[in-house]
């Protein structure tokens, strides 16, 4: 089953996100306080554990929002992931997957530490379809996972 391991927000743009633990997510919006959220179609980024652990493995020293990412996940698949997959966050939450990877204009502090950034390749943007309360290990998977638990 999967889970949420952080919840990340910036209140400006091109800085580091920090995990604050428990966030809102608003429907059509994004995070709440999030510099990203907006009437768009990346109003929030998704990236793995796994996928970052390889990373990790090449030297960089990381911590969650580095990448830029709003949630960190854990136990998702996101190997077989389309855009217009809906994932379910928490008991309440329901994001539609918009784009996968991104064009990274400028190389990050990671890129130069390694020589390399997953979040184009790696990276999950969606956009909030159903809002609500989201906190560190709640649960996060596909609408049609059978795993999927009403027992956060």
């Amino acid at each position: 089953m999967g889970k949420i391991v952080a919840i990340c927000i910036s209140t400006k743009k091109g800085v580091q996100k920090k995990d604050i633990k428990q966030c809102k997510l608003i429907e059509g919006h994004g995070l709440d306080g999030d510099a990203h959220a907006g009437s768009w179609h990346r109003q929030i980024s998704l990236l793995s554990k796994e996928g970052r652990k390889a990373m990790e493995d090449k030297g960089a020293k990381l911590d969650s929002g580095d990448f830029g990412e709003n949630l960190l996940t854990e136990g998702v698949d996101f190997s077989d992931i389309e855009v217009g997959n809906q994932l379910r966050l928490g008991k309440d939450a329901l994001v539609r997957v918009t784009q996968i990877g991104k064009v990274c204009h400028d190389k990050c502090n990671i890129y130069y530490q390694v020589g390399d950034c997953i979040m184009p390749r790696e990276g999950i943007f969606a956009e909030v379809l159903k809002g609500g309360e989201i906190k560190v290990n709640d649960y996060i998977g596909f609408v049609n996972d059978k795993s999927s638990s009403s027992d956060n």
